[in-house]
């Protein structure tokens, strides 16, 4: 019978493999050496253990089989530590390198840790991060250069700024006083863990308008919630006219914290030509395959230059397959507010000719 920490070093020395052979495949591609290249120094700073492929949830038996790519975009994710005199505190971070960098693209980062130590992550915490190479005050990304490692040490630093305000704030007891105005009025029988996705039609009808406002140019439509066995579905669309506002949007509803809250926040999908180029992506954010059928609605609606959220607030019973169904359905009802359907409708007709 093996131990917990037997099962722990054979788990890390397939990811090191894993990792090892999807790096080797990298480096047969000239236009991704940069890119294998930095993996590895990666891996050199911070420890091989620390950096893995990011797998999206699935069951054991997926687990077995070897790790493909669904799209171009290459993910992995980082363990990091903070500073001194906090290096027993990590987090871990999602890297998303998209077909272009680095070239023309900068890659995005992404908190996964739910807390940082025993303080749950908030919403502007997860939006800093997510902001690090398009905020003024973020890390600076010039075409055609590596540049994860300095955005990870961006992370590390406010991560740990952020932590030592946390400790700071409840030695003065401040955090307590928040969290009893917070949680008054509210019902005492929704369990603490389950409070945090709890949410009702009516609730999720008054997330709009957001805090913090989109960059000129930028319209989000929002759909009325579906709502089926206590789970809501959201939907929202937004017009793009280039791949680097989707970025903007997603942090822009992150900085909600009644969204980022949600068990399942911006499952997303977009398509936005540039030049003769079309460039797409799409994001499952933990609902395995989500992103996806969002991906394959745009491609069958033949919608382009938009960017389609659907957020998932689990209502503590599971949906099978049903919970597809929603999530594409909230997708379309946000398209048709937003007026895409309609758009897509005419450019078929002027590319196709007469409908018979």
């Amino acid at each position: 019978m093996f131990s917990s920490s037997s099962s722990q070093s054979s788990t890390n020395e397939d990811n090191v493999l894993e990792l090892a052979d999807f790096v080797q495949k990298l480096f047969q591609n000239p236009e991704q050496e940069a890119v294998a290249s930095e993996i590895e120094v990666l891996q050199s700073i911070y420890g091989e253990n620390a950096v893995k492929l990011w797998h999206p949830p699935r069951t054991q038996q997926d687990r077995k089989s070897n790790y493909k790519q669904t799209d171009n975009t290459i993910r992995y994710e980082v363990e990091l530590s903070l500073s001194s005199p906090h290096e027993d505190v990590t987090v871990r971070i999602l890297v998303s390198l998209p077909v272009a960098y680095p070239v023309s693209s900068p890659p995005q980062l992404q908190l996964l840790s739910r807390y940082v130590g025993a303080f749950g992550a908030d919403s502007g915490l997860f939006g800093c991060i997510l902001r690090t190479f398009i905020s003024v005050d973020g890390v600076e990304w010039t075409p055609d250069t590596v540049c994860v490692f300095d955005g990870l040490q961006s992370v590390v630093e406010r991560c740990t700024v952020w932590y030592e305000n946390r400790l700071s704030m409840e030695k003065a007891g401040e955090l307590q006083r928040e969290d009893a105005k917070e949680h008054s009025g509210r019902h005492t029988d929704i369990p603490p863990i389950e409070a945090e996705n709890h949410i009702s039609s009516q609730d999720a009808i008054s997330i709009e308008p957001l805090m913090n406002s989109l960059p000129e140019g930028l319209e989000l439509f929002m759909t009325e919630p579906i709502t089926d066995r206590k789970s809501v579905f959201v939907g929202r669309a937004c017009r793009i006219s280039h791949p680097s506002e989707v970025p903007l949007v997603l942090s822009h509803l992150m900085a909600n914290r009644r969204i980022s809250r949600a068990a399942h926040p911006i499952i997303n999908a977009w398509r936005c030509p540039v030049g003769s180029v079309l460039h797409q992506d799409n994001d499952d954010d933990g609902e395995t395959a989500a992103g996806g059928r969002l991906a394959h609605l745009l491609q069958i609606l033949e919608v382009n230059n938009v960017l389609v959220i659907v957020t998932r607030y689990f209502g503590g019973i599971h949906l099978g397959p049903d919970r597809f169904k929603h999530i594409n359905q909230a997708a379309r009802n946000a398209l048709e507010i937003g007026g895409f359907l309609e758009v897509a409708e005419s450019a078929k007709k002027t590319g196709r000719g007469r409908k018979h």
